[in-house]
């Protein structure tokens, strides 16, 4: 039977509602759940919400201490796993290398143009197939001027005696071993066994100084006195010393330090893939770069948000290092498969 004009129109009216209500829902009318796995305390209180309501899409959201855990979790969970996470560089090269990661659609990603070039196809992504980079990170020394005595200069001041129980280390294979190596004139990334033997004999030595191995609680060791000073990454400095100015200091060693670069990936075993790429290119946006490096304390390499930071931010050198720093600087390169040296000296001292 013919339809009048006005029957059309009301039906064609439902069904753009319709077509509104199921935006961001799968074929059974459920909304699309994308679960993305993220560091503690590494993005802005109110972006997934933002997300979730510009887009219809729901978000589950979870968080690890360092990349060997991000890594140990995905193998063991097989196909049931996250959609997007955010592995470090030298992460990002090995989940490359083993086939984990799902090559990006730029189309959905047009905020990529955002990203300064000096991030772009690195060695661990020279292509940047797989991934975009998020916040850039060091690890530095913060302490407590009232229980130093006197300001620091680099990771040296970890390890004088005259700070028995007074220090916190990260609890991490990398930087641990990795950064005692830079202390030592090394590379951060020397596999030499001898030169891995000789900061696991330093590591050893400095024990009567270690309070706590640790990754988020250290900063509120210092602050509140317990420790004089702790190995921390930028982001826990930062905050640190904008919370307790009069005596929270932050440096960044003078022997130099890793530079690493966190990136947004997609798994390649993700169902949802166009879903991960909205969300990638959303935290892309100028307004949310700004909104989450302002809030973690963390340096943006999106070159439109670093413009809307105030001055004092975009001009602090602890942030964004001046170039006599970061030329003494490194980015972690991936370990060999037998890296039982790195391995074996960090169980050591862990044991000890």
């Amino acid at each position: 039977m013919k339809k009048s004009f006005k029957s059309v129109a009301i039906i064609l009216c439902a069904a753009v509602i319709m077509t509104l209500c199921l935006s961001g829902c799968g074929s059974s009318g459920e909304k699309t759940t994308i679960r993305v796995y993220n560091w503690g305390e590494y993005i802005a209180d109110d972006v997934i919400e933002q997300f979730e309501e510009e887009t219809g899409i729901r978000v589950e959201y979870d968080t690890y201490n360092d990349n060997e855990s991000l890594y140990a979790k995905i193998k063991k969970a097989g196909s049931d796993s996250y959609d997007v996470i955010v592995p470090s560089d030298y992460m990002v090269k090995k989940m490359i290398d083993e086939d984990m990661l799902a090559p990006l659609n730029f189309d959905n990603i047009p905020n990529f143009e955002n990203i300064d070039p000096q991030f772009k196809n690195l060695s661990f992504d020279p292509e940047n197939m797989y991934s975009v980079p998020y916040l850039t990170d060091m690890v530095g020394i913060l302490y407590n001027i009232d229980e130093t005595g006197k300001e620091l200069t680099g990771f040296k001041d970890l390890f004088d005696p005259a700070y028995a129980r007074k220090v916190c280390m990260l609890d991490s294979i990398r930087d641990a071993i990795g950064l005692t190596l830079k202390m030592l004139g090394y590379s951060m990334n020397d596999t030499n066994p001898e030169h891995i033997a000789e900061a696991r004999d330093m590591l050893l030595e400095q024990k009567p100084n270690v309070l706590a191995y640790g990754t988020d609680e250290l900063a509120p060791k210092v602050m509140s006195g317990a420790a004089a000073m702790a190995m921390v990454y930028l982001g826990e400095g930062i905050t640190a010393i904008e919370e307790q100015p009069e005596n929270m200091r932050f440096v960044i060693p003078e022997e130099g330090t890793n530079r690493a670069i966190d990136n947004l990936v997609i798994l390649k075993t993700s169902k949802n893939k166009d879903a991960a790429e909205q969300f990638i290119n959303f935290m892309l946006r100028p307004e949310i770069a700004v909104k989450n490096s302002i809030e973690t304390g963390y340096s943006t390499p999106n070159m439109a948000a670093k413009e809307l930071l105030p001055d004092e931010i975009k001009n602090d050198p602890n942030r964004y290092p001046p170039a006599e720093i970061l030329e003494k600087c490194e980015i972690y390169e991936t370990l060999p498969a037998d890296n039982t040296d790195f391995i074996d000296a960090w169980n050591m001292v862990k044991a000890k």
